[in-house]
């Protein structure tokens, strides 16, 4: 009887070593292919995201009204300020109930949280830093421009000004995994917010002067001989115009200029978050990355907010700041494509935390989803809509919800990818399995309803390959026809189209399409308007 007993224990405590971990196992990042999954509760997830607006999670009462609208949206994960100014009005003295609140209304929601620390840094400026700090100035100095004015930026050149932000943060990682580690209600941290120097490239504290003049560190001068070869091209530019120096000071290495100055402030801006992030893992170690504030062309550093996570300063905060997982766009900029290609250099992981909440965001995010593999999208303001069920954006997330599990299946493996169409791109071509597929805007067909209109919707569309011959396709506005990879004197044909949906995991068909819905087998259509998961499976003929 006893060893019967001793039994029966052995194998539960093996079946909860063996499958119990994975299950309490913090939220974390693991590769998958070539691209990179974020893990919740032991199982990939995609975040379907929003953004609170700044001031929205600053009690509960503001959010009482916001809930509704999130859930209505089809949203998995908010977005939401965590503010230091609020947790610690007294220095040392921490105030976490906010944050609990949260917490527990998003778990009742069935909501997940990433936690944006506004705490040194936020759109630049240290708005949200505690009174106690503000006024002492003396003792938490700020960043000066080249006439010695002072601006509301703290500097990252003092040791006070960290050891503040570092206290705070960790105490709030400790508190966040003593009140959440069993739940992973939040599964990321935003550290700082579109961190950036203005109105000048770099600060002219007398504590930067006196860094600007020592030698490059060591650190990254190492990191730039080590990667030469993998820079990225912006960067190595700047280092090859001054002869790919290997010593000396800024000026020395890179040149005089506004571009070492914005450098050098990325570098130490950099090891600024690094020492936050850090200390917040040593407490709770969760994926935590940082957000950058996109820069215009036309504008010179010091004009936009500079030295932030950028893609042309990507090597210096991956070589400074260590414990940052990854480094995100945030986008009020309509070039979408051309700035995630240069986000996703470097082996970086595609996560955008903030789009302007516009009609192109939703298939922005579905695009960024099926071609970039992103762990996710996020739209701001999201409370701002006034019927969340009318959004475009709930129709495309409840897509992506349905297909999260083939989505994360397929993930680095080559076999998914997504268009993003326009009056301007009205086609994109895509090889998957052993087919060329060629996806149009809906409104080039001639007797479409929206051909003749002068002003064409953006609409996406992401497709799945299951085997060589059968693929999801989902999406809006979309006509896609075909093409033999194996042998192009071969045709491509459709052997079947279903529509349907997934319910619980599990392919419903509820349509067969056929005749005119597949215009007599020619073309796979989702019309302007239509949010709709097909089934296609094709074959070759002579």
């Amino acid at each position: 009887m006893i060893n019967s007993i001793k039994n029966i224990v052995f194998i539960i405590v093996f079946f909860v070593m063996q499958f119990g971990y994975s299950q309490n196992k913090t939220p974390n990042l693991q590769k998958k292919g070539d691209k990179t999954q974020l893990i919740v509760n032991g199982k990939p997830f995609i975040i379907l995201g929003g953004e609170l607006g700044n001031s929205s999670a600053t009690s509960m009462e503001s959010m009482e009204p916001i809930w509704t609208k999130l859930k209505d949206m089809n949203l998995n994960t908010v977005l939401t300020p965590i503010y230091w100014e609020l947790i610690e009005k007294e220095e040392g003295k921490f105030d976490f109930s906010l944050v609990d609140n949260l917490i527990v209304r998003a778990r009742k929601e069935n909501l997940k949280l990433v936690f944006l620390w506004f705490g040194s840094w936020k759109n630049s400026m240290s708005s949200h830093a505690p009174e106690w700090v503000k006024l002492n100035q003396k003792k938490f100095p700020r960043v000066k421009d080249d006439q010695n004015k002072s601006h509301e930026i703290l500097t990252p050149f003092s040791e006070n000004n960290v050891q503040a932000d570092l206290n705070a943060f960790q105490k709030l990682m400790s508190h966040i995994k003593d009140f959440d580690k069993n739940e992973q209600t939040v599964i990321m941290i935003q550290v700082e917010n579109e961190i950036g120097m203005l109105p000048t490239a770099r600060d002219y504290n007398p504590l930067a002067n006196e860094e600007f003049k020592k030698d490059v560190p060591a650190e990254l001068l190492k990191y730039m001989q080590k990667n030469k070869e993998n820079l990225v091209p912006e960067f190595l530019e700047l280092w090859k115009k001054n002869g790919f120096k290997t010593s000396g000071n800024w000026e020395q290495v890179f040149g005089k200029g506004l571009s070492t100055d914005e450098i050098f402030m990325a570098w130490f801006f950099a090891k600024f978050t690094n020492k936050v992030a850090k200390a917040g893992k040593e407490s709770y170690n969760i994926p935590m990355f940082v957000n950058a504030a996109l820069n215009a062309p036309e504008k010179k550093p010091g004009q936009y907010p500079s030295a932030g996570p950028l893609p042309h300063l990507m090597d210096i905060w991956q070589a400074a700041a260590t414990s940052v997982d990854f480094l995100s766009p945030d986008f009020y900029n309509p070039n979408f494509k051309h700035w995630n290609d240069l986000f996703i250099r470097q082996g970086n992981s595609l996560f955008i935390p903030e789009h302007k909440f516009d009609a192109t965001a939703p298939f922005k995010g579905l695009y960024a989803i099926g071609h970039y593999e992103a762990i996710g999208f996020s739209p701001f303001s999201i409370e701002s809509v006034a019927d969340g069920k009318k959004e475009t954006l709930g129709k495309i997330y409840n897509l992506i919800n349905q297909l999260m599990p083939v989505i994360e299946a397929n993930k680095g493996l080559h076999k998914i990818d997504g268009v993003l169409l326009d009056k301007e791109n009205q086609l994109q071509i895509i090889k998957l399995g052993n087919y060329e597929f060629t996806f149009k805007h809906d409104y080039t067909l001639n007797w479409s309803d929206g051909a003749k209109q002068e002003i064409w919707p953006m609409t996406s569309a992401i497709i799945i390959e299951i085997t060589p011959d059968e693929f999801y396709i989902a999406g809006s506005g979309i006509v896609v026809t075909f093409k033999s990879l194996k042998d192009k004197n071969l045709n491509a044909g459709i052997l079947k189209v279903d529509q349907g949906n997934f319910e619980n995991n599990v392919w419903k068909t509820f349509r067969h399409f056929n005749g005119d819905q597949t215009h007599q087998g020619r073309h796979v259509r989702i019309a302007v308007d239509d949010f709709e998961i097909q089934k296609v499976k094709l074959y070759s003929y002579e």
